[in-house]
């Protein structure tokens, strides 16, 4: 296949007019390599990769926390369908016996599904239960608990040691050294916390380096309390995630985090629930009653409870409602979460020897025209 006349994302962050050529599911450099030379043209679309979305955790009525295959196939067929590629979904606050089984499911699913026009489950985000009661948003707090490594050891490896991140609120007992043991092993995301500034620093020197949904579930930026979002300004290792949904953050607050940050240090999610892909109404988060209008969903407290948004509409209101340039909300979205959770290697970029995952999106608005997954048209 080769894709012409398109604005092409390349690997240093740029839009060039070039062809993309594909042979099998991956990229390659020229026509020379193709057995089959098929055009599609591309003309009035920008091409991007694939995008990873790290955080989320249901869509289509379906969510992670089901513990189904059926529920996992469903989420990454309407995720590829909306160009998110590779998925890493979020778990939330349940019992050990409940996320077990979770865990499991997932390593059924990658070791028995043909996962052929799916995004593919690169891993688990495991957003719970080690997180601060106080600042559970909407985490079930019935299950909350003081970081367990044993809990954890027994948990990774029910999924195959497929857990990618784990969040943990840094101030709870146990939580420093748990983060000096485990940060080698996965990425350790300071979440759901009241630290202050000085045991977020301390959690980075530990080994901590990226931070959950940035400004939500944690106490706000203050000129003298500059808290968690404070100490990860401070510290160049440190990636924050955005959900830019238009319900979460300010669009202010979205350009200031990119101003401070930079877009190398942002990850784009989408926190999504299960009424994604769907009308408003009734729907569940965790075992707890979310309604959902529009883009807002929240509890029966009032309580934001993930969104009602996937990560390419998010990516498309970064960039046309909060003025983000389209070149670093693709960085955030595509080749920076990739990064986080490693599969750089094998996508995030259009890239020879890389998997051929290739969204097209019309100049005009953004709209999506076509994606191609490993190679295939969807």
């Amino acid at each position: 296949m080769i894709i012409k006349n398109a604005s092409v994302y390349t690997e240093d962050g740029r839009f060039l007019p070039k062809d993309i050529y594909i042979e099998g599911n991956a990229f390659v450099n020229s026509e020379d390599e193709l057995s089959d030379r098929t055009q599609v043209d591309a003309s009035g679309c920008y091409a991007i990769p694939g995008l990873t979305d790290i955080h989320f955790h249901g869509c289509m009525g379906y969510d992670f926390c089901d513990g189904t295959i059926e529920a996992i196939r469903a989420m990454a067929s309407y995720e590829a369908s909306v160009g998110v590629t590779s998925i890493v979904p979020a778990t939330m606050t349940l019992g050990e016996e409940t996320l077990f089984g979770i865990c499991e499911t997932a390593k059924k699913y990658v070791e028995t599904e043909n996962q052929e026009g799916r995004a593919r489950l690169r891993g688990i985000n495991m957003e719970g239960p080690f997180v601060a009661l106080g600042k559970k948003g909407a985490q079930n707090g019935d299950y909350v608990r003081k970081p367990d490594l044993a809990m954890f050891d027994r948990l990774n490896e029910a999924s195959g040691h497929m857990v990618k991140l784990l969040a943990i609120a840094p101030e709870e007992e146990g939580a420093m050294e748990f983060i000096g043991k485990k940060h080698g092993e996965v990425v350790l995301s300071l979440a759901h916390t009241a630290t202050d500034y000085d045991t977020a620093v301390q959690a980075f020197e530990m080994g901590a380096s990226h931070v959950t949904h940035l400004y939500n579930a944690m106490n706000p930026y203050t000129h003298r309390a500059p808290g968690l979002v404070g100490a990860a300004a401070d510290t160049q290792k440190a990636e924050v995630e955005l959900i830019c949904d238009g319900v979460h953050i300010h669009p202010a607050a979205v350009r200031t985090t990119f101003r401070i940050f930079g877009d190398d240090r942002i990850i784009l999610i989408s926190d999504s629930m299960m009424a994604t892909g769907l009308e408003d109404g009734d729907y569940s988060l965790g075992g707890q009653a979310v309604k959902v209008v529009g883009n807002l969903a929240t509890l029966k407290d009032g309580t934001i409870a993930g969104s009602a948004t996937n990560l390419m509409d998010c990516m498309r209101t970064a960039v046309l409602k909060m003025g983000i340039p389209l070149e670093s909300a693709v960085k955030c979205a595509a080749v920076n979460p990739a990064k986080s959770v490693g599969i750089y290697e094998l996508c995030g970029s259009i890239t020879p020897g890389k998997l051929a995952n290739v969204v097209l999106l019309k100049k005009e608005d953004l709209a999506l025209s076509q994606v191609i997954l490993e190679g295939k048209a969807l």
